[in-house]
């Protein structure tokens, strides 16, 4: 569902260098389905009227803090003020922020892990709620359209019923102490005041989780976790080995990692099953390859009209030039821009619009960071991983 103009949006974060505020932005921008009209860039009001500045915004709509944009956006005539805002600040923030907006009616985009706390999770999932709002999450790996495709292939039963799934998530950029030489990032990605209980459990073996879960449709049942801080004097993990078991009985295995040398955005994942077995891989992600025992491996290739809705709904190029990172990232946008638009519009959202990770998604992932923790705190002890979200 579209409108007659784009949607109007403010963001929270992505102030000067930072990495992931300007990611959204692209992908915000890359249907035409949003515009950037506020923004409060920086907890330092100097570099928040300086990114306004670099983004060309009216120096009106670019605040000094989140507050500040909160109330006064809400102040302004519906035919004036955002329709939704962008969070892109560090973890620590994702709550006040979220909670700051969805309260005075706005629909949101945050950024991953949800929360800081399970109990914070769950209070935006109650809001949400409340307000009825939309809450789109950005575990930009399931907008890929090859995952998505993935996705209908286990949906439809091809690979059978599922029994092992092994998902790893590698980097190798924190294998020194990097957040000791003043990278932004690395400074606040290993700090547990802004970052969370987990490092790398936090913020890559929670993608992990959500594209396992997202493509078999199985939630963990049981884990134990071997979580380490191989790289001495950091106070977050920085690799984890999990053991999983699903809902069904299938077993997995789920392995993040940021002191993996070598390694640069190494996120797979395997599901097998009792029929076939199908093979997805982030750095090549135009490609999916499905296999079985004795016959021939078959690959779908990305951009091609064989493959399901959804994943023809995310290409914009025809096949044989890839789209990556930043199209999946955008496909996540674009579904959410429409679900808002069909809302504003008081109109149904096409089903298709309506595949976004949630805020429920937001709270089974802080919920898995903090369980994987725990097993790791009790020396990889099994722990119950049974949980279901205030809402979906």
């Amino acid at each position: 569902m579209t409108m007659d103009r784009p949607l109007r949006y403010g963001m929270v974060g992505g102030g000067p260098d930072a990495f992931i505020g300007g990611v959204h932005r692209r992908a915000a921008r890359m249907d035409g389905l949003a515009t950037l009209a506020a923004g409060a860039f920086s907890s330092d009001p100097k570099k928040s009227r300086q990114q306004g500045r670099a983004l060309h915004l009216h120096p009106e709509r670019v605040y000094p803090s989140f507050e500040a944009m909160a109330e006064q956006e809400a102040e302004r005539p519906q035919g004036e003020r955002i329709d939704f805002v962008s969070i892109t600040t560090p973890n620590f923030l994702h709550f006040d922020v979220a909670k700051a907006f969805i309260t005075r009616g706005f629909h949101v985009v945050c950024d991953k892990p949800l929360t800081m706390t399970l109990d914070e999770a769950e209070t935006l999932c109650r809001l949400v709620d409340e307000h009825d709002v939309v809450f789109c999450l950005t575990h930009n790996y399931s907008g890929y359209p090859m995952v998505k495709q993935a996705r209908a292939i286990v949906q439809r039963g091809d690979i059978g019923a599922v029994r092992k799934v092994v998902v790893e998530y590698s980097q190798g950029w924190l294998a020194t102490r990097l957040e000791e030489t003043g990278q932004k990032q690395a400074e606040w990605r290993t700090d547990p005041d802004r970052a969370g209980v987990g490092g790398a459990i936090g913020d890559i073996g929670s993608h992990a989780e959500h594209l396992a879960r997202y493509v078999t449709g199985l939630h963990m049942d049981r884990l134990c976790a071997d979580v380490g801080t191989v790289v001495e004097g950091r106070p977050l993990d920085d690799d984890a080995n999990m053991l999983v078991r699903y809902e069904n009985g299938a077993r997995g295995i789920l392995h993040c990692s940021q002191i993996s040398v070598g390694e640069e955005n190494n996120l797979r994942l395997r599901v097998y099953g009792t029929d076939a077995a199908l093979d997805w891989r982030q750095e090549a992600p135009t490609l999916l390859t499905v296999k079985q025992n004795g016959g021939a491996e078959k690959i779908y290739r990305y951009g091609n009209d064989y493959l399901v809705e959804a994943a023809q709904r995310g290409t914009r190029l025809p096949a044989g030039h890839p789209e990556a990172f930043l199209g999946a990232f955008a496909n996540v946008y674009a579904n959410a821009c429409r679900t808002i638009a069909a809302r504003i519009q008081g109109k149904e959202p096409d089903p298709l619009d309506l595949d976004f990770p949630t805020v429920g998604d937001g709270a089974i992932g802080v919920h898995f960071i903090h369980q994987a923790v725990e097993s790791g705190s009790k020396d990889a002890a099994w722990v119950d991983m049974t949980y279901q979200p205030p809402t979906a």
